[in-house]
């Protein structure tokens, strides 16, 4: 993998400012998947604002920048149907192209050297590393004792991923040079961890769970968990602010899969340093902050509403929610262009 320039902080590349010259002139836009209504609204940042909408496979969960960062990946997962997809979208014009088939692409990463395409397939408690631009199949790991493999991170020097197994309550760890799972950590009082994110000094990975309403901490060499930082109600997704100092937790509102609109859901503002919550702000008149991402400068966290409805702008001087309509259950939108060398995948885990 590309050498980490600062290993007391492996976020140093994805700070306001080193958006590298091949995305610079990329269209901004907040790209916002609805699994249920099968599209893709497009906001402008700047008038938050819808300017585009179009219409993607089944089921579209997540919107993935690819390693090289010139193409953002729709992923149909298709539940329950054999009609998975991949549909690309060109950051510079902000129209999608043609479909690939893939199987059950519920989310996906890509390895630290940009070899491989790791497309998650949940569905198959399988993750299948394909070629990153045609995606035909390189290899499997089968993890079957991951149920609802979901979100990733990967260690500081690239050796070994870490997956949640939302529907096990465990963790699974791949060491990626051997092809091969290492083991299955359960946590002591998991019961449905979500997003995973390293630590900028990466010794630590901080799990969110939606059951235990706040962040397992866990030592990644050691493979053990080590602490627990409670949070809020249903936490979910994990975005580093740009300065690698502070981790927003989008408490989703909800314990359970399917959460009714205007639930208690909050935002919580994770210190780094220190290891603890240094301030929660919540939604005002309840919502449902799920997954997104935080903005070129830094200066907004967009998520989205899975259960409301709604795309969420936060202002992180402040707290302050701005709201803007969209289709029907949003999940895994994006924000981009984004600073960083690479990105890891999700929503760009960027390093």
């Amino acid at each position: 993998m590309p050498a980490v320039p600062d290993a007391s902080n492996l976020y140093s590349e994805q700070t306001a400012g080193k958006v590298i010259p091949s995305v610079a002139n990329d269209l901004p836009r907040v790209y916002v998947p609805h699994v249920k209504s099968n599209d893709v609204y497009v906001i402008d940042p700047e008038s938050m604002k819808i300017v585009d909408r179009f219409r993607v496979g089944i089921n579209p969960h997540h919107i993935v920048p690819s390693w090289d960062m010139k193409t953002l990946w729709v992923a149909n997962t298709a539940e329950g149907r054999k009609d998975g997809s991949l549909i690309p979208i060109d950051p510079k014009t902000g129209k999608p192209g043609k479909a690939i088939p893939v199987d059950d692409p519920y989310n996906m990463y890509f390895t630290p050297d940009g070899k491989s395409a790791i497309v998650v397939a949940e569905a198959y408690k399988r993750l299948d590393f394909r070629d990153p631009h045609t995606f035909e199949m390189q290899y499997q790991i089968p993890v079957p004792d991951c149920a609802g493999v979901n979100h990733a991170d990967f260690s500081i020097d690239g050796s070994y991923v870490i997956f949640t197994c939302e529907f096990a309550g465990t963790l699974v760890k791949i060491d990626l040079g051997a092809r091969k799972v290492v083991g299955y950590l359960k946590l002591k009082k998991g019961r449905m961890p979500q997003d995973i994110r390293i630590s900028p000094d990466g010794k630590l990975f901080y799990v969110a769970d939606m059951k235990a309403d706040g962040l397992f901490v866990v030592d990644g060499d050691a493979f053990r968990e080590v602490g627990f930082v409670p949070t809020g109600v249903g936490a979910h997704g994990l975005y580093p602010s740009r300065d690698g100092r502070k981790l927003y937790v989008a408490n989703r509102g909800s314990n359970i899969i399917r959460g009714k609109p205007k639930g208690p859901g909050s935002i919580s503002v994770l210190d780094f340093a220190t290891g603890k919550v240094e301030a929660t702000w919540p939604l005002p008149g309840g919502g449902s902050p799920d997954m997104g991402n935080v903005s070129a400068d830094g200066k907004w966290l967009w998520l989205s509403a899975r259960y409301d409805d709604v795309v969420y702008a936060v202002d992180t001087s402040t707290g302050a929610v701005t709201s803007i309509p969209v289709g029907k259950e949003p999940h895994g939108l994006t924000v981009w262009p984004q600073p960083g060398r690479y990105s890891l995948g999700h929503t760009g885990n960027m390093r």
